[in-house]
């Protein structure tokens, strides 16, 4: 079908056809049938397309004989005008559909109305199904009305949005003209349905925890801060629900989990922004070797279900979900990628603190072993984790919510998911000993009062909380934005984010 879209004009001022549309919208509201919201759909253009797919048993004849009739409304994408007769392709939340009409049938005074009609206008139409000469299913309309005037021009079809920021911008443009962007955020919806329900299924229970806290905590991340004017008081956007989460468990609620929105006032880039999606669950009397089983299960089952494989490709490298995940030792792991470095290395804070000095880590005077074990990971190992990797046993000093190994002084039973290089999941056996956790949020206020923005505060209540009882327990949190990028073959975490930050436009 030939397109009509004023933006294959490049040449006309984008202001003039703007005007033109609004001295359109103008005679309509002269008319009085300006935005009228009367019409009722009985049909969605996808469901049609996949009801009648096969041309041979829907033949023409077929769909005559079986007379269904049908009422749609979607946006008009493309038109094509052939003296009395027009094709027209609509698009609704479903997909697309032909649409065929003719003066004879619409209306004379009907049919030169529509003519004046632009690209981008929403509009609804009743007919009944046919197949072109082509095949193509069609609605044969016998009455139509514009439903919306759309003021601003759509982008050409065949260049869509081609500056990026404008496509995040407006996306409310990007899901008219690009239908892969529209997949991938249907996908988002299914995907996070699909957890939602694998959960349910073995006994979770979804809950809501505040996003507004008097103390920010569960995370090691500089939290945005606004204030209760009512009640003069500072607040802080979450960056974590996890203390909350643990509260619940403590209050006899031995499994739960939190689809939650957390705000981190931290850098932009393709793996983050200021506001994200976490999956975060606890499980009573689960250590974290279990947890790392449900973590495997729960991505593999999900990625089955949406999807209907394990064997993805993400930025063109092959990613296979299907085999165990790989569990690997963060010091191991280090020692692989640096022979330099022993494994006695890796707990002495001299000599990891040489290595970084060889390797140019920045180092700061108050990191211990572990940190500087962690800034090791972080530059020489973490991106080489292509295939789903586990790496286990994080230092205690990195770790401040995690359980110590009760085998391993300074290692605690947590693990983090790797994926092309990316962090997917974090997971570990909890803290539950009060007196622990209380010296570790007391080094934590110590590491704040030295510069660390990004440190915990000491939780007065949570201690009280733990004191009451937290039975063993084991905790994960899933990036779902990650996890869509990875399952969707997406970059960039703006790409999964239907409104993802932006600066403000200038003017």
């Amino acid at each position: 079908m030939t397109d009509q879209n004023d933006n294959n004009l490049p040449a006309v001022n984008e202001n003039h056809l703007i005007a033109e549309r609004r001295a359109k919208l103008s005679a309509l509201r002269e008319q009085g049938v300006a935005f009228p919201n009367d019409f009722q759909r009985t049909h969605y253009a996808g469901d049609l397309q996949a009801t009648y797919a096969d041309a041979e048993h829907w033949s023409s004849e077929a769909l005559q004989a079986e007379g269904t009739h049908v009422a749609l409304a979607g946006r008009v994408l493309a038109k094509r005008v052939m003296g009395k007769a027009s094709f027209v392709q609509i698009q609704d939340m479903s997909g697309r559909v032909q649409l065929f009409l003719q003066g004879a049938a619409v209306g004379e005074a009907v049919y030169e109305a529509f003519k004046g009609w632009d690209i981008g206008d929403i509009i609804g139409v009743q007919g009944s199904l046919m197949r072109t000469r082509t095949g193509e299913l069609s609605v044969k309309a016998n009455a139509i009305r514009l439903l919306t005037k759309s003021l601003r021009p759509l982008p050409d079809k065949w260049h869509g949005l081609a500056d990026v920021e404008q496509r995040y911008r407006q996306r409310y443009v990007d899901l008219i003209v690009s239908p892969d962007v529209h997949a991938v955020f249907v996908l988002r919806s299914r995907i996070i349905r699909a957890m939602r329900s694998w959960l349910d299924a073995r006994n979770f229970l979804e809950v809501e925890t505040p996003m507004m806290h008097y103390i920010p905590g569960g995370a090691t991340a500089r939290p945005f801060v606004t204030h209760h004017n009512a009640l003069d008081l500072q607040l802080y956007l979450r960056v974590a629900p996890e203390l909350y989460l643990k509260r619940l468990v403590v209050g006899g609620m031995e499994r739960v989990y939190e689809i939650n929105r957390n705000f981190r006032n931290e850098g932009v880039s393709t793996r983050h922004n200021p506001e994200f999606t976490m999956l975060e669950l606890y499980q009573a009397y689960a250590t974290y070797v279990e947890i790392m089983d449900l973590t495997e299960a729960v991505i593999r089952d999900v990625a089955t279900q949406v999807i209907g494989r394990t064997d993805l490709s993400w930025e063109g490298t092959a990613i296979d979900l299907g085999p165990a995940f790989r569990r690997w030792r963060m010091d191991e792991a280090v020692c692989h990628y640096n022979p330099q470095i022993s494994i006695a290395d890796c707990s002495s804070r001299d000599a990891l603190a040489a290595h970084c000095a060889h390797l140019g880590v920045h180092v700061k005077a108050d990191y211990g072993w572990g940190r500087l074990l962690l800034e090791v990971f972080e530059k020489t190992v973490e991106h080489d984790l292509i295939q789903p990797t586990f790496i286990t046993h994080y230092p205690v000093e990195v770790s401040p919510l995690a359980r110590e190994s009760d085998t391993e002084p300074g290692i605690t039973d947590r693990f983090e998911l790797f994926v092309l290089g990316r962090e997917i999941a974090n997971g570990f056996s909890e803290l539950n000993d009060p007196e622990d956790q209380a010296a570790r949020f007391r080094a934590q206020v110590d590491a704040k009062d030295s510069g660390d923005d990004e440190a915990m505060h000491f939780d007065a209540d949570y201690i009280r909380a733990l004191e009451v009882g937290l039975p063993p327990t084991g905790g994960l949190g899933i990036g779902i934005d990650r996890l869509v990028m990875l399952l969707t073959d997406r970059p960039s975490i703006r790409d999964v984010l239907l409104f993802p930050y932006m600066r403000p436009e200038a003017g």
